[in-house]
């Protein structure tokens, strides 16, 4: 089995969810788009599994610092290019488990994908 988990390190909901990880002893790999950026093929896998509207973070600063031009988004191909921009945009933590994916912390949606 395979678990990666993508985000940015210095974030408290990203915290909670380490925390989670390594107390259900759960081996996993980081990715931290803030550092390491996040390619546009996984977007799109992401926005077609989840939808770009749970993925582009609407309640940041981030999102409240665009234009409302920018914050128009026409659909997927516009989130994407914002989200590749401005990588803290996304929703964290986004987990990939063998291909299933997850967005946002949640205890007991962790608990049945990762402990079922």
């Amino acid at each position: 089995m395979s678990t990666t988990i993508y985000g940015i390190k210095n974030c408290s909901t990203m915290k909670k969810a380490f925390d989670w990880l390594e107390a259900h002893h759960i081996e996993y790999r980081f990715h931290d788009y803030k550092r390491e950026g996040i390619d546009a093929a996984t977007l799109q896998r992401w926005c077609t599994t989840l939808g770009s509207a749970m993925l582009v973070n609407t309640r940041g600063t981030t999102w409240r610092k665009l234009s409302p031009t920018q914050q128009a988004l026409a659909g997927d191909a516009d989130a994407i290019g914002l989200m590749q921009t401005y990588p803290s945009l996304i929703k964290r933590p986004v987990l990939d488990h063998d291909g299933s994916l997850l967005a946002g912390f949640s205890p007991d949606a962790w608990a049945k994908a990762l402990l079922a």
